[in-house]
């Protein structure tokens, strides 16, 4: 799936009930990530932390949905082991995870071609991460291998960026920006227009080349 794609209306059997993706979202947002397989350590790591997370992705109106290419039974047990692994897991576990077993959702999704599905080492690629905004539409992606797990804060501040630049259109977040420390203001901007979308100020960064494009500001 590219960015600007929009997700198509699939059905899917998962740990709590069968779902159609758009009804399933509503109006939220989704964190869709994916798995190669159930009883993975790097990937029980990161559906227990992202369950731990889940009232910060609640905060963001923000629902997560887990993808993996095993069968529902093997999820169910595979969610004990998650629970076991992670106990500060508040509650029952938050979230459903598909069950892919033929990958053929995998491939709807991009992850892999239709010749590749069965082969077992390109199905280790199947790590892709989704946020996809409650229009249906892709706006982040991020593909991970098995060997790195996934960072949860980074997925919370990549939301919090989207969210914020959708709010403001006028903006955007710079490298390590967290909520509340400066934002860029777009090139396409003018200075008087920024003056009077930021009436309490912003900083103008002079550059060698003379090109106006750096300007920061807090005031949002």
């Amino acid at each position: 799936m590219r960015l600007g794609q929009t997700v198509p209306n699939f059905e899917a059997d998962t740990t709590k009930g069968p779902i159609k993706f758009h009804e399933w979202q509503g109006n939220s947002w989704v964190v869709l990530f994916s798995h190669p397989a159930d009883f993975t350590p790097v990937c029980t790591t990161e559906l227990g932390r992202i369950a731990v997370h889940q009232p910060e992705f609640a905060k963001r109106n923000t629902k997560c949905l887990a993808h993996s290419v095993d069968a529902l039974n093997s999820h169910v047990d595979w969610v004990n082991d998650i629970k076991s692994y992670c106990l500060d897991i508040p509650g029952d576990f938050p979230y459903p995870i598909i069950a892919d077993p033929t990958r053929d959702l995998a491939v709807t999704l991009g992850m892999l071609d239709e010749e590749q599905k069965k082969d077992p080492e390109v199905g280790k690629t199947i790590r892709a991460l989704f946020i996809i905004s409650p229009d249906h539409k892709v706006r982040l992606s991020m593909f991970y291998p098995m060997s790195t797990g996934r960072n949860v804060d980074e997925i919370l501040r990549t939301i919090d960026s989207l969210q914020l630049t959708d709010r403001l259109k006028v903006v955007a977040t710079p490298a390590n920006w967290t909520p509340g420390t400066k934002v860029m203001i777009l090139p396409s901007v003018t200075d008087d227009e920024a003056h009077k979308l930021f009436p309490k100020g912003f900083d103008k960064v002079s550059m060698p080349s003379g090109v106006n494009y750096v300007r920061t500001t807090e005031n949002y």
